[in-house]
């Protein structure tokens, strides 16, 4: 594997390290072993902006509606 290639893929890796870790400090947090405010402002607001982006992409990527009642249009 060229250099080019191990750095991209070392890019990816840490992009799906970065999600991981979303993912265990919220369930951290869900089972009361910090609490949000433990974490250092910096963090926490980087971790509240990838969340609103995260949630602004669902609602926008969301093609079909989620409730059986819900009408296509």
């Amino acid at each position: 594997m060229s250099l080019p290639d191990k750095v991209n893929a070392l890019s990816q890796s840490d992009t799906s390290l970065v999600r991981v870790l979303e993912d265990l400090i919220d369930v951290l947090i869900n089972r009361g072993v910090i609490q949000f405010t433990d974490l250092p402002e910096a963090a926490q607001a980087k971790l509240l902006e990838r969340r609103e982006t995260r949630t602004s992409l669902a609602n926008r990527l969301q093609l079909l509606p989620t409730d059986p009642n819900d009408d296509l249009m």
